[in-house]
């Protein structure tokens, strides 16, 4: 794994030393963030079920200004503390162990917003539509925000949710969707 483009261009990551988290290929990441993109004049991004922190690295290396990263895994939580030392990006990262509802809920909590949110929960395990409710609930999410879910392509995400329009339905194999919201309060 490596950083796809940006100021940390060709940066080798380190992926989870377990077969619980599926890495984002850099085939999905790069027209991903095409489709988002390519590039940020600064903003903030929430990176629930982190994994690596594959995607909020890539974020702050295409100019993103700071990533809270959230894993329930201590493998997770110790491989992306490891890569954002190694691409000294500390100062732009908070990484945090927690549950995703819990951390939604706490980073409302202290009034945090974010611009982007990056969802890669594990497949067929976590309710879509409770993560979403609790985004709205919270009230993390800044207006025009973009919530990007990679999923399961035999998952069917809501056409339809209060707040929210789909931009980009995009399906890369038979193992590999990613749905694209835009929040609009």
């Amino acid at each position: 794994m490596r950083v796809i483009s940006g100021r940390l261009k060709g940066r080798p990551l380190k992926a989870v030393p377990n077969m619980k988290t599926r890495p984002t290929t850099d085939k999905v990441k790069e027209s991903l963030f095409h489709q988002i993109g390519p590039y940020f004049d600064g903003g903030q991004a929430l990176d629930l079920f982190a994994g690596s922190g594959n995607l909020g690295i890539e974020a702050i290396s295409r100019g993103v200004d700071s990533v809270v990263f959230v894993d329930f895994q201590y493998p997770a939580i110790q491989t992306i503390k490891a890569n954002v030392q190694s691409l000294n990006i500390e100062h732009q990262s908070e990484i945090y162990r927690n549950d995703a509802l819990r951390a939604v809920k706490a980073a409302g909590k202290h009034g945090k917003q974010f611009d982007y949110v990056f969802l890669d929960p594990p497949y067929r395990k976590i309710s879509f539509d409770k993560i979403v409710n609790q985004l709205i609930n919270a009230e993390v999410l800044k207006d025009n925000a973009l919530i990007i879910c990679e999923h399961d392509p035999k998952d069917t995400l809501p056409h339809e949710i209060k707040s929210f329009e789909i931009i980009k339905e995009e399906t890369y194999s038979s193992t590999i969707a990613v749905t694209i919201y835009r929040f609009n309060k």
